[in-house]
């Protein structure tokens, strides 16, 4: 029985054009993957401020686990609790400019494990349709009464607010949206708060490090709880949670992702201070990372493409699924590594070709994607059938 539903599934898949088989990379080399014997550009890395490929930082991480271990051996509630990782969590928060910050080993449990402990049956959460997978899955697993609003649209999020009517509502979003590229319309949301008094939940992992003063993001005047990560433009791994004051208390007592899994080792802690160090020190990063973002927009829409974005994520519309396949694979057949996002990271007809753009990108490499996009277009045009069913590699 399983073993057939297994089977149909995964024909379904590849019939549709949403089968994945992702390349197996053997290295990473700076804005370069080694896939095989081929030497290729990306297009599809987080690492937006080039902190992941720096051989300075890299040393010092190196140096932390050669002094702490690679492991905690332990969960943070039995003998985890180490002096190092609230030591850094404590230089988190006044980093961000929040009270309290908890860490987690990934964003997706940062997510999870926020929404399905502080809400429960009773508690109304409206979210942007948008928001990551870990929200929703948080959401879902809370057993709060649950809306969604049209991605982006602060009218529609009021006419939620008036219809349901609830005395404690909280608003769950993000300051720059992953797949789309937008950012949150800050000035609205605070409107509708001050009006509506709502808790609000801000998802910022991909704009700490990158928007805002020094780095800290976007939403701090609206968040009351924010999302951070650091395996995006910090160059590390694992996630944290920016608290008001009580609330790691509460989440220590009654978070299960947390009670229950083998916490941070105590070099994460040591390697997090020094990145809040580097981060702090990458405006000339930032302003490049504007320029080269905005310099692909115009030249990918002056080509005719439809193009979407408003910082360093951008999204290229193509819409069917197998066509957003067939541009992957012939921008790879180039060296060229794009990630078509297709159901269900993206609606269904919607898909995207989404490029993150990273310091260490040039406009040569802008050009050369450029060049590649129209060449996938013409050859697209020119199929006589849709190529389905195939692994994008």
């Amino acid at each position: 029985m399983f073993a057939e539903r297994i089977r149909r599934r995964l024909l379904l898949q590849r019939e549709s054009g949403l089968y994945r088989d992702p390349p197996k990379i053997q290295k990473r080399q700076g804005k370069f993957l080694i896939i095989g014997s081929r030497r290729v550009l990306s297009f599809a890395s987080n690492d937006y401020l080039g902190l992941g490929a720096s051989n300075a930082l890299r040393r010092k991480i190196a140096g932390n686990f050669e002094r702490f271990g690679g492991t905690s051996s332990s969960s943070r509630l039995v003998s985890g609790n180490y002096a190092a990782i609230s030591e850094a969590e404590k230089a988190c928060a006044e980093f961000f400019g929040y009270a309290d910050a908890l860490f987690f080993p990934s964003g997706y449990q940062a997510n999870i494990g926020l929404l399905s402990t502080l809400f429960e049956p009773g508690d109304l959460i409206l979210f942007d349709k948008h928001v990551h997978a870990s929200s929703i899955k948080g959401i879902q697993l809370s057993g709060a009464d649950f809306h969604g609003y049209k991605h982006n649209n602060m009218n529609h999020l009021q006419k939620r607010l008036e219809a349901i009517n609830h005395p404690h509502p909280v608003v769950v979003t993000e300051a720059l949206f992953s797949m789309d590229g937008d950012l949150l319309n800050i000035q609205e949301l605070f409107t509708l708060k001050q009006r509506y008094g709502f808790l609000s939940i801000v998802d910022e992992a991909h704009s700490f490090g990158v928007l805002g003063e020094g780095g800290t993001g976007i939403a701090k005047n609206v968040a009351d709880i924010a999302v951070g990560t650091f395996g995006k433009a910090l160059g590390f791994f694992g996630a944290f949670l920016l608290l008001p004051e009580g609330h790691k208390e509460y989440l220590f007592n009654f978070c299960s992702p947390l009670i229950y899994s083998t916490t941070l080792p105590e070099a994460h802690g040591a390697s997090a201070l020094d990145i809040l160090e580097a981060v702090s020190g990458c405006d000339p990063q930032r302003r490049y990372l504007r320029h080269i973002s905005a310099f692909m927009k115009s030249r990918i829409s002056e080509k005719g493409f439809k193009v979407s974005g408003d910082a360093h994520i951008l999204s290229v519309g193509i819409e069917d699924e197998t066509a957003a396949l067939h541009f992957a694979q012939r921008l790879f057949k180039n060296n060229i590594f794009v990630f078509p996002a297709r159901y269900p990271t993206v609606p269904l007809g919607k898909a995207i070709l989404r490029l993150g753009m990273s310091t260490l990108h040039t406009e040569e490499d802008v050009d050369a994607l450029v060049q590649g996009l129209c060449s996938a277009e013409k050859t697209w045009k020119n199929s006589s059938s849709a190529i389905a069913g195939r692994s994008w590699k």
